[in-house]
C-alpha cells in the first residue's frame, strides 16, 4: 500500500454523491458499506470517502433541485479530471454541474474550473495541460 491523501465529504444521499464523483473525477469504488463509499483515484494516491450524514441531522436538510450552491464554506475539494468536457457532461447527467469554459482559468500547467455536486457542494477540477 502506498502513502495516499484524501478527504471525507458528508452527504445526505451517499450513493448519488459517490456516483457523481466516480464519474466526474475519474474515481472508482474501492470499498463501500451502507453508510459510506470509499472512492480511489486510478493511481491510488487519492481517496474520497463519501460518508452519510446521521439520519437525525439529514432529516432536517433539504436539497433543492437544482441544489443551492454552497459557496460560503471555507473548504473546496480540488480533484483531477481527464477532460472538462467529459466531466461537464457527466456532472450534468448526474445532478450537478461544471461551470462553462468561460469561467475556467489556466495556472501552473493546469486548466481549472469549479462546479458543484448534486447536494450543492462546490469543488474544483483541474486538467493537466503540460
Amino acid at each position: 500500500m502506498t502513502n495516499s491523501f484524501g478527504a471525507v465529504l458528508y452527504a445526505n444521499n451517499v450513493a448519488r454523491v459517490a456516483s457523481f464523483y466516480e464519474a466526474v473525477a475519474d474515481l472508482h469504488v474501492a470499498e463501500a458499506d451502507t453508510s459510506w463509499v470509499r472512492l480511489r483515484s486510478p493511481s491510488a494516491d487519492f481517496e474520497l470517502v463519501v460518508h452519510g450524514i446521521p439520519a437525525h441531522i439529514a432529516a432536517s436538510i433539504h436539497i433543492a433541485t437544482p441544489p443551492d450552491i454552497r459557496e460560503d464554506t471555507p473548504i473546496k475539494l480540488v480533484l483531477p479530471a481527464r477532460s472538462l468536457t467529459l466531466a461537464r457532461d457527466a456532472a450534468d447527467r448526474l445532478g450537478g454541474a461544471v461551470f462553462p469554459d468561460a469561467r475556467a482559468w489556466s495556472q501552473a500547467g493546469f486548466l481549472h474550473c469549479d462546479g458543484y455536486d448534486p447536494e450543492g457542494n462546490v469543488f474544483q477540477l483541474r486538467v493537466l495541460t503540460r
